[in-house]
């Protein structure tokens, strides 16, 4: 799938190890530490696991996925100005899409909450009742 400036006016690249920092500090900035730390564990890695929206060099959202546990899909987020555009589907097809590529014959998007209509409109998501207990391990939340 090929997301590009004619699709929500952003385009999707994965991340480059060098970047990483910037994408961290991004997600502390727009969103909260919780979500730095997890996308850490898929930005952090030879061939990061980590893609983000880019309008005019700067970033305006992020989708991870192999952060908290294998085959999940997140933490993800679109800055506030820029929503509405798409480029949160395109960030999350993007990313099914390369995780397809290796080799997941499914993902889990965990810890949904109000995103659930979202993700069943997009990619016909459908619930997992407990799917959260992976995250019965977080010391704050």
């Amino acid at each position: 799938m090929d997301f590009s400036q004619k699709d929500c006016g952003a385009t999707i690249k994965r991340v480059l190890s060098p970047n990483s920092d910037h994408v961290v500090e991004y997600i502390e900035n727009h969103f909260n530490k919780t979500w730095a730390s997890e996308a850490k564990a898929s930005l952090y890695r030879p061939h990061p696991n980590c893609f983000i929206a880019v309008i005019d060099q700067k970033i305006v959202g992020f989708a991870c996925y192999d952060a908290t546990a294998k085959a999940f899909f997140g933490p993800t987020g679109v800055s506030e100005e820029a929503r509405g555009k798409g480029i949160g589907k395109a960030l999350l097809l993007h990313t099914l899409e390369a995780m397809l590529h290796d080799g997941y014959a499914y993902a889990i998007i965990g810890a949904t909450n109000s995103a659930i209509p979202f993700y069943e409109k997009v990619c016909g998501a459908i619930k997992i009742e407990n799917s959260t207990k992976v995250y019965n391990r977080l010391i704050h939340r």
